[in-house]
């Protein structure tokens, strides 16, 4: 049964993500919020930092983590694992700054397919890169089964033809995963992920996107043009599985779907605890001794806000809990990654609205929070995406009997 007190092992990491949080990236939020595209070098030794941590093994969770469930059981024992650390930790370097998360190096969703999917020579092969994720393209959107990049086998390589829009950190990554078919007439089964490293010819970063929020990560457009890559950056097997289906592929969001969902919670945390600041400041009183109904509106909104996160919270923990235990939590990582991208957003902008005038301008960051918060219910499947995914789970259908 999952404990939902942070573990003990964990709170020393907890603890030092927070103080990182409060001290190194708020202060610079709203510089990068405002120099789009500027590269926050006050990062890399924050990086080299957690770096140090992961190679010594005194902060399990400070590194990218990946959902692995081949790996032999030496014991039935419970875990509060990797993965879980890993949520707790983004979530509260979200209550300092979203995109600056997102431009941590070797940090990228890229590190987490790998962890995902890659074989044990493949993970010692890349471990220290920093790996940015190219899935989506200009005719899909959150439908990754519709991948139309081609990948075809010649020789010792593959050659890579296509183009993939909105990659986060495309431009700064060492490597992009990039997500490509095999054969398009075979299906998902054919959609495979490959490790493309910086500078291969026919790689070329064509622009980047100017955003609504996390502005301090770096939106790429890339196109792959009779780009060559080796064959043994395929990751995880070449072979293709008709039965296994997108299983495999899928693995990575398994991984990634919480830590966005943690994202989203780290970002309405913050929104949540200044506002409350400030309605205290304003003469509210937030009272958890009293019904809702008999308090302003004000504090009986705040309350419902602080209730809907919460719920987001244990459901992501949930979804981190199961994946250190080995257990399949697609339909949870779903569920957690719905219910946190919504409320994240909605919290983020009622509490903009709670705090009229100040909320609304830029001498807090409650505007900005606002903006980052919204591509957490967007980006790694969409809300609808989700909702539609947890019903196919839950009614036991396939993605061809319910579209």
């Amino acid at each position: 049964m999952i404990n939902l007190e942070t573990p003990k092992k964990h709170r020393a990491l907890i603890e030092q993500a927070h103080q990182v949080a409060m001290n190194m990236l708020r202060p610079i939020s709203r510089k990068y919020d405002l120099a789009e595209h500027e590269y926050p070098k006050e990062l890399d030794m924050l990086a080299a930092m957690i770096d140090g941590l992961s190679e010594s093994g005194a902060s399990e969770g400070a590194g990218a983590t990946g959902v692995r469930r081949d790996e032999a059981e030496t014991d039935n024992t419970i875990k509060n694992g990797a993965n879980l650390a890993s949520v707790m930790s983004v979530a509260e370097m979200c209550w300092g700054d979203t995109g600056l998360l997102l431009s941590m190096p070797r940090q990228g969703l890229g590190n987490s397919a790998i962890a995902s999917v890659a074989n044990d020579e493949q993970l010692k092969r890349f471990e220290g890169t920093w790996a940015a994720m190219a899935i989506t393209e200009p005719s899909f959107g959150s439908d990754s089964a519709q991948v139309s990049t081609t990948a075809r086998k010649d020789g010792d390589e593959y050659v890579l033809n296509g183009e993939k829009i909105f990659v986060t950190s495309g431009e700064r990554a060492d490597s992009v995963v990039v997500w490509a078919t095999l054969d398009k007439s075979l299906g998902r089964a054919a959609i495979k992920s490959f490790v493309v490293t910086k500078g291969t010819p026919g790689m070329n970063v064509e622009r980047l996107e100017h955003k609504l929020g996390i502005r301090a990560s770096d939106t790429a457009v890339i196109t792959f043009t009779d780009c060559r890559v080796p064959a043994e950056n395929l990751l995880g097997s070449p072979e293709i599985d008709v039965k296994q289906g997108f299983a495999g592929a899928m693995a990575t969001f398994d991984n990634t779907r919480p830590l966005v969902a943690a994202m989203a919670i780290g970002c309405a945390r913050a929104s949540l605890d200044l506002t409350r600041s400030l309605l205290e400041d304003a003469g509210v009183e937030i009272d958890y001794d009293r019904p809702a109904q008999t308090q302003s509106a004000a504090a009986a909104k705040f309350l419902q806000m602080e209730a809907d996160l919460e719920a987001a919270t244990l459901l992501t923990m949930q979804a981190a809990w199961m994946a250190d235990n080995r257990k399949p939590n697609s339909l949870e990582a779903s569920m957690a990654k719905a219910k946190a991208g919504r409320v994240g957003s909605d919290i983020t902008l009622s509490c903009v609205e709670l705090a009229a005038g100040v909320g609304y301008s830029e001498t807090e960051l409650l505007e900005k929070w606002s903006r980052d918060s919204k591509i957490l219910d967007i980006f790694e499947g969409t809300q609808q995406i989700q909702q539609l995914i947890v019903a196919r789970r839950i009614l036991g259908l396939s993605s061809a009997e319910l579209k």
